[in-house]
């Protein structure tokens, strides 16, 4: 199992549904990338396991071009369980099951 912890800041995808994410270092994601060649489902996603806090949900990764990185989605409840909001930097620990 691979496990990587990382800060970001959490941010609002501007189109519809008010998605909540983070962005995952480019170095960080430049090392997923290269463990998981192959492996990834439609769209470039990956499982993972993430945790913020007290809050550990499954989730998915998903490639993004537009920041040569992944995002990674933060529920709501997670968000209002740890009392995060958009702009707030996050410690994040993601989970490869593998």
């Amino acid at each position: 199992m691979f496990r990587y912890a990382f800060r970001s800041e959490l941010w609002v995808y501007p189109g519809k549904g008010g998605w909540h994410f983070v962005t995952l270092p480019q170095d960080l994601a430049a090392n997923i990338r290269s463990i998981t060649a192959g492996m990834a489902r439609p769209w470039g996603s990956l499982s993972v396991e993430a945790t913020v806090g007290q809050s550990r949900w499954r989730t998915s990764l998903f490639a993004d071009s537009k920041s040569d990185s992944y995002l990674l989605p933060v529920k709501a409840s997670v968000r209002s369980r740890e009392a995060l909001r958009a702009g707030d930097a996050v410690d994040i620990a993601v989970e490869l099951p593998f």
